[in-house]
């Protein structure tokens, strides 16, 4: 056993004030390799703030990890000069996560700061709202979104209400390596717990807002897989003037075990199937998932061969065209991220109307435009969309809302979403996107995939010859530099890039090909085309 491991512990140990996490590490004492997975390495803080498996140590998500954090953000705010500063702080139903916000708003209030705590477990786009609205100079979020039970995480919003990106995340991270023992924080009870009115203000901000438009006949079922959604959404939809849609009772109340899924993310297999059955069942129009801090929105449709869900990019395209039809000016700005479809290009292009492209990330996306802009519409593939100037985050509530007045207009119309993204494809294209997504237990194998395709790209793709390699960290088309490939055949875009929060590697494939003749038989080529990728892909990285 590394000496060293076993002193880090006692010194942990003589300061943690969870009697939970003590116990699990006395127990731990006399095994190396649990220390030395506990010690040996920590939660890195970066613009995705912390995220992690709970549990004792530094390579945890724990009261010390926390305290530690929240010390290092209030010194890094109060760096800034203003008195009068305050922190705003939510957090979702997961385990841990009311402890840790409580500890929070202790350290912010014992550094000066005023604090402000949500009244309960809320979406973090409700967190993301209040930070403007209260005119706070930060803003924390405790939650760790979909990951795994075992998980929680640490999200940091600056006064803008967007998530913070470089240089504040290292000014952070240097902050807290500067924060010594927890146990000598100046810690204090002064903070202010908000009331019901932030979810009023959170609410009344949407229905000012958002393009609902007049529509309101659809039917819908919805799912909070057993996050925090549920009841902010259900009031916005009352608000909004639309019925109440059918809930998934199994899934219906927050649970921080998530026991009806392997993972309690929309995106993955399985997730959707107890709301696809109740939307079959109930006679609903449109079906609508949020996952468990609600900030990600995912629909599904009826169609011949049953319900389906939509693809994060088929929806961002519906949702953009829908808001450029119910907003005005040359000054409006669409964004979309390097990995998403450029199907958006495309209708910016023809609704004459700015776009750009940004890094992965809502954080990124936030942060697109130049002066003059206005941004009216932002997305990125994996579920999130932010609409209006509401929250300056993804927001799978207001998505929801969105999404419902969407369809609601198609239905009146006569029309369906489906047929409508075949008006798109017959407009613009068919942009058929698809992931190939590859887990790992050890990081490593990730950056030595990264390492291969870098050294040796493959001359072809899914059949057809590669035209063009570009290594991200290089930068590209302006963008910072990040960690990931972009390759181009013909017809093909595909990137690879880590995951920032899951230890995987993504891929991210778009095929483009004309469909104006024939929708049904370009969704066949395209279909065969991504497969033919998937395959290429699956061999060059040899994961």
């Amino acid at each position: 056993m590394a000496p060293s491991h076993r002193a880090a512990a006692e010194d942990w140990l003589s300061q943690d004030p969870d009697p939970g996490t003590r116990a699990e590490l006395e127990g731990l004492l006399d095994d190396a390799a649990a220390l030395a997975d506990r010690f040996g390495a920590r939660l890195e803080f970066g613009t995705a703030g912390l995220r992690g498996e709970l549990g004792a140590g530094p390579n945890r998500m724990n009261r010390v990890t926390v305290l530690r954090a929240a010390a290092g953000l209030a010194a890094r705010v109060r760096a800034d000069g203003d008195p009068d500063a305050g922190v705003v702080i939510g957090y979702d139903a997961r385990h841990g996560s009311e402890r840790f916000a409580l500890d929070t708003a202790a350290v912010m209030a014992g550094a000066g700061l005023r604090a402000w705590l949500l009244p309960r477990p809320l979406p973090t786009p409700v967190l993301a709202f209040a930070v403007r609205h209260l005119g706070a100079a930060a803003g924390v979020m405790v939650t760790a979104s979909h990951n795994p039970p075992r998980d929680n995480g640490y999200k940091v919003y600056w006064g803008d209400g967007a998530q913070i990106v470089p240089p504040l995340d290292a000014e952070i991270s240097a902050a807290i390596d500067a924060v010594g023992r927890v146990d000598a924080l100046p810690l204090a009870e002064g903070w202010t717990v908000l009331g019901e009115e932030i979810v009023t203000a959170y609410l009344d901000a949407l229905s000012a807002d958002l393009p609902l438009g007049t529509a309101r006949g659809v039917a819908t079922a919805y799912t909070a897989l057993h996050g925090v959604g549920r009841d902010v959404l259900l009031a916005a939809f009352e608000r909004a003037g639309f019925a109440r849609p059918a809930v998934v009772r199994e899934q219906a109340e927050p649970d921080p075990d998530f026991p009806t899924v392997a993972f309690p993310n929309p995106e993955e297999p399985g997730a959707m199937d107890l709301l696809l059955a109740l939307a079959a069942g109930s006679g609903a129009d449109l079906a609508i998932a949020n996952d468990p801090d609600a900030d990600r929105c995912a629909v599904a449709v009826p169609g011949p061969a049953g319900w389906r869900a939509l693809t994060g990019d088929e929806l961002g395209g519906l949702l953009a065209e829908h808001v450029l039809r119910h907003t005005a000016g040359a000054d409006r700005l669409v964004v979309t991220t390097i990995v998403s479809s450029s199907l958006l290009e495309a209708i910016a292009r023809a609704h004459g109307v700015r776009h750009a492209v940004s890094l992965t990330g809502f954080k990124w996306i936030m942060k697109a435009g130049g002066p003059g802009d206005r941004r009216v519409f932002g997305y990125e593939e994996a579920l999130g969309y932010s609409v209006g100037g509401v929250v300056h985050d993804k927001d799978g509530v207001g998505a929801a809302l969105t999404a419902a007045a969407l369809a609601a207009e198609a239905k009146a119309d006569g029309r369906t979403l489906a047929g409508l993204l075949d008006d798109q494809a017959r407009r613009y294209g068919l942009h058929a996107t698809a992931q190939l997504s590859f887990r790992v237990a050890d990081l490593s194998l990730i950056t030595g995939a990264l390492a291969r395709l870098r050294a040796e790209p493959p001359a072809e793709l899914g059949g057809r010859p590669v035209t063009s390699v570009e290594d991200l960290a290089d930068g590209a088309g302006g963008l910072p530099p990040t960690d990931g490939l972009r390759l181009r055949t013909g017809e093909a875009r595909v990137v690879v890039r880590p995951s920032g929060t899951e230890p995987k590697l993504k891929c991210y494939l778009e095929v483009v090909l004309p469909a104006a003749d024939d929708v049904p038989a370009a969704r066949t080529r395209a279909a065969a085309a991504l497969d033919a990728l998937k395959a290429s892909l699956t061999a060059a990285l040899g994961l």
